[in-house]
């Protein structure tokens, strides 16, 4: 890979979608806070194929506003997607990335910044108070506690894509091409000296995530499957463990027909071994199935996602 040639600023990387009304106060407060902590930094939004004027509004913003450019992708290729794209197009030496719905703070990227002044290559966000509903803080908590699990990697919970690396981290996770990108878990396989940042999660500042229950489970099985062999061997598991039953069944059994021998319907049993072995089989293949079809989105080596148009780099006052 040819590597890009970085500039002493940093650069802030916001994946966007449907949040035309909250980019104006999103652009305020990062440029405010930078501009007082007299940090260069250059602002990319990323629209990831909103359906709203999101990059009109980018448009306007990138003319107003120095050091804003904007992105827009052909179609909706999902937030991981939208963020490589904005790593890859960043110029800055020091790399920061935070969401569009103003629940990360954007007072704390200096924070961040702050940290990787004092030596540190990476300092990311860790959530210790969440607004959503109570069934999202379960799942979020209950996601995590698995991954932590079964993962190869530590990945620290409640800790999400907001962060602040240097470029050497961010040029690392670029080497790692994967169709599906889990970037939270590419920065924490990595390595580099990491170190968390805790703070409150602000509610939504207006209308509703884009990330519906569907991709964060999509994005869970994502991390689970790309940072764990626990699922391939589960079916291995299962499969013992079905045969065990199974062989145990039939030992028990032949032992009471031995001792009082009897005439077996067998109706009841053979239709509960069925339906288990058949069970473990569809899961196992299951599992299966979601490891080859990663390995064939990765073996067609298709971008991750497609720039449609962008904004002038040079515009702002």
């Amino acid at each position: 890979m040819t590597k890009k040639t970085v500039q002493q600023i940093y650069s802030i990387v916001v994946p966007v979608y449907n949040s035309c009304s909250t980019l104006e106060p999103l652009v305020i407060r990062v440029t405010k806070v930078l501009k007082n902590a007299e940090i260069p930094f250059e602002l990319l939004l990323v629209d990831d194929g909103s359906s709203d004027d999101s990059f009109l509004e980018i448009k306007r913003l990138s003319s107003i506003f120095f050091g804003v450019r904007g992105y827009r992708l052909s179609r909706n290729f999902g937030h991981q997607a939208a963020l490589s794209v904005g790593l890859q197009q960043a110029n800055g030496n020091y790399v920061a990335i935070i969401d569009d719905d103003l629940q990360d703070p954007p007072e704390l990227l200096s924070v961040l910044y702050k940290k990787l002044q004092d030596g540190y290559d990476v300092a990311y966000g860790v959530r210790q108070k969440r607004k959503e509903g109570l069934v999202k803080r379960v799942l979020f908590r209950s996601f995590y506690k698995i991954l932590t699990l079964v993962s190869r990697v530590d990945i620290p919970q409640d800790s999400g894509d907001f962060c602040a690396m240097r470029r050497c981290v961010v040029d690392a996770m670029l080497e790692m091409y994967d169709a599906t990108p889990f970037l939270r878990g590419f920065r924490y396989w990595v390595g580099f000296r990491q170190i968390g940042v805790e703070y409150e999660r602000s509610a939504r500042f207006q209308g509703e995530s884009g990330y519906t229950l569907r991709k964060y489970i999509k994005l869970a099985m994502t991390g689970i499957l790309m940072f764990s062999n626990l699922p391939l061997r589960l079916s291995t598991y299962l499969g013992l463990a079905a045969s065990f039953i199974a062989c145990s069944f039939t030992i028990v059994a032949f032992i009471i027909w031995s001792i009082r021998p009897f005439n077996v319907p067998g109706y009841l049993s053979t239709i509960v071994l069925i339906a288990f072995m058949g069970g473990v089989q569809l899961v196992s293949s299951g599992i299966l199935g979601e490891y080859m079809i990663r390995l064939l989105d990765n073996s067609r080596r298709w971008p991750i996602a497609i720039v449609a148009e962008k904004t002038e780099e040079d515009s702002g006052s």
